[in-house]
């Protein structure tokens, strides 16, 4: 073989592996990155602290008692949510009537499913993002010129009888706690989504919104909880041999309204607050919540889509699963007509889903450069 057809083999096999995800690299024993991962040095994690004495800041992001929001107090959790919708894009959720057990069942599946042999795991490989199920590797492996230290299972979930037998099968119990877990979260999220709107509306009942055909659907949260999208996303990040060089996943923001981020008790998640990249400090059973693009666009500007991405670390395996939700796929998302008036104009344009997968296969998708692409100059 001529030495530039070999030297193309071994390419060749290399991004074969690399397409098989980290777990099987980890699983390798590998104790150097290889370069497929290793990012440009200013986008490193270690290169905020390193110009900044080699300080890490955690935050503490603001948190909404779910039970005194269903209370007297009322009032007052409105004003803590709108704060944190506006100034953080993030917030956590305790006391959220989600029971112990549903939470550490998911945890337990989600870990026992990467644990399969990578045959069957595998089964659910897809380059279609429409596809019931998907199994995969880094953010966006079709597009990433550099590797991100994760692979994911992602699970749409509406509607959820139809798309279950997709599911997979291994373990034997995947199905039943994932199920639950998704009902219960879709609950919740529509209670915050309640919450929300009565925190951007001068008026406590639901507004009227456009639906796609121009039609007025005068309770949102009725759709949202018959006809909305949900997304679940599986993600494993196993010890990396060197953290400082990789990400478990890049700067992003989140397409849809609410993402509802339950993590073990291994750190990683960190959002950019006030310039700086802060780690979020976990709360065991807690939910952390941040703002999507969808609510960026509905509030006109008003709440905050916000930056995230997550570490790496060398010595643990860290395991989350999110919960991303939003309107039906077929809907067009627009500023809330209820805040648009001539002292604030619309600052956005409306968008749909189909616009978003256009958008995404088009380029690398990374930092909130869909969104920006929707704001109007």
């Amino acid at each position: 073989m001529a030495p530039a057809m070999a030297i193309q083999s071994i390419v060749d096999e290399q991004e074969t592996e690399y397409q098989k995800g980290v777990k099987q690299l980890y699983e390798k024993g590998i104790k150097k990155l290889p370069r497929k991962y290793i990012l440009p040095s200013h986008e490193r994690p270690n290169d905020f602290a390193t110009k900044n004495g080699g300080i890490k800041q955690n935050i503490q992001l603001p948190v909404i008692d779910f039970a005194e929001l269903q209370g007297p107090n009322r009032a007052q959790v409105l004003k803590s949510l709108a704060n944190a919708c506006e100034n953080y894009g993030f917030f956590q959720v305790v006391n959220h009537n989600i029971g112990d057990g549903v939470i550490s069942d998911m945890i337990d599946v989600g870990t026992r499913f990467f644990g399969l042999p990578f045959e069957e795991r595998s089964k659910y490989m897809s380059a279609n993002m429409k596809a019931p199920v998907r199994y995969g590797t880094s953010f966006n492996q079709n597009k990433d010129n550099v590797f991100c230290w994760r692979d994911f299972l992602k699970l749409m979930c509406q509607p959820l009888p139809d798309v279950l037998p997709h599911w997979p099968s291994s373990p034997q119990d995947f199905r039943k706690s994932a199920a639950t877990y998704a009902k219960d979260t879709k609950h919740l999220f529509v209670m915050l989504m309640e919450a929300i709107l009565e925190s951007l509306s001068p008026a406590p009942e639901t507004a009227a919104f456009p639906t796609a055909d121009g039609e007025v659907v005068d309770e949102m949260e009725k759709e949202l909880m018959e006809g909305g999208s949900q997304l679940m996303v599986v993600n494993c990040y196993p010890p990396c041999p060197e953290p400082d060089l990789t990400l478990g996943m890049p700067p992003h923001s989140d397409y849809g309204f609410l993402t509802l981020l339950l993590q073990d008790d291994v750190a990683g998640l960190q959002i950019q607050h006030n310039d700086k990249w802060v780690t979020v400090d976990p709360i065991p059973n807690a939910f952390v919540v941040n703002v999507g693009d969808h609510l960026e666009i509905f509030s006109n500007g008003r709440y905050k889509s916000v930056l995230h991405r997550v570490l790496t670390n060398q010595s643990r395996n860290r395991i989350s699963v999110a919960s991303l939700h939003s309107l039906p796929f077929e809907y067009t998302v627009r500023p809330w007509p209820k805040l648009i008036s001539e002292q604030n104009p619309q600052r956005y344009r409306d968008t749909d889903f189909a616009t978003f997968l256009q958008y995404i296969s088009s380029c690398e998708p990374k930092r909130k450069n869909f969104l920006e692409s929707r704001k109007i100059c």
